[in-house]
C-alpha cells in the first residue's frame, strides 16, 4: 500500500511491476517538524506510513516524503509562482541534494524500517524567459524544490549523482533493501503476468 498521492511515486512502482493500492494519509506536514532536511523527510514519511497503517492493519504500507536540500535549507513545494522562480534562481548553476524519506510498516508483524535516499542534482541555468514559461505550466507547484527530472524541468537539469527514482520520489534499490530487512523479497510484490 502506498501512503502517498504522488503520481511520480506511483509511476516508479508501476514501472517496476508493483501495483500498490494508494491511500493518501492526510498527515499535516507542517506540525512539529525538524529543521534538518534528512530528519524532516524521515519524520514525515513515517507519519504518513503510520497514519495509513493504523487503519489498514492487513497491509504492507510504504510512506515517503521528499525535499531538496540547498545550503542546509529544506526546499519543499513552492507556495506561489514567485516562490518557484525564487527557488530556481537560487538553484541555477548549482548542486543540491534531493532527500527522500522512506518508511515501511507491516502492522500485523509489528515491523517497521526507515531510510533516507540521497541524490545530488546539478542544475542548469535557464533563462528568465524559460523559467517564466516553466512556472506558467504549473508543474513546479506540486514538486519539492520546484522541479523533477521526468517532466518539463528535465532540460534544465544538467545531471544527477545517485538514484534517479529517488529524485522522482521513491528509491527502488533502497526499497528493495528495506523489504529484505523485514523478510520480503521485492519480486514477491511483482504483479502477475
Amino acid at each position: 500500500m502506498l501512503a502517498s498521492g504522488s503520481a511520480g511515486r506511483l509511476a516508479v512502482l508501476r514501472a517496476a511491476g508493483i501495483d500498490p493500492e494508494v491511500v493518501i494519509s492526510g498527515v499535516d506536514e507542517t506540525r512539529d517538524v525538524p529543521r534538518q532536511t534528512a530528519a524532516l523527510v524521515q519524520v514525515l514519511a513515517e507519519r504518513k506510513a503510520a497514519a495509513v497503517a493504523s487503519v489498514r492493519q492487513d497491509a504492507l504500507v510504504l510512506g515517503c516524503d521528499s525535499m531538496l536540500d540547498l545550503d542546509q535549507v529544506a526546499l519543499g513545494k513552492p507556495g506561489t509562482a514567485a516562490d518557484a522562480i525564487g527557488m530556481w534562481r537560487r538553484l541555477s548553476g548549482r548542486e543540491a541534494t534531493l532527500l527522500t524519506g522512506h518508511c515501511l510498516i507491516e502492522p500485523r508483524a509489528g515491523r517497521r524500517t526507515r531510510a533516507v535516499g540521497r541524490t545530488v542534482v546539478r542544475f542548469g541555468t535557464p533563462t528568465d524567459a524559460e523559467l517564466a514559461a516553466y512556472v506558467a505550466t504549473g508543474e513546479p507547484m506540486n514538486l519539492a524544490g520546484a522541479f523533477s527530472i521526468d517532466g518539463r524541468a528535465a532540460p534544465f537539469i544538467e545531471g544527477i549523482d545517485g538514484d534517479p527514482g529517488n529524485v522522482i520520489g521513491l528509491s527502488l534499490p533502497l526499497l528493495r533493501r528495506m523489504l529484505a530487512g523485514i523478510g520480503v523479497a521485492i519480486t514477491d510484490l511483482w504483479r502477475a503476468r
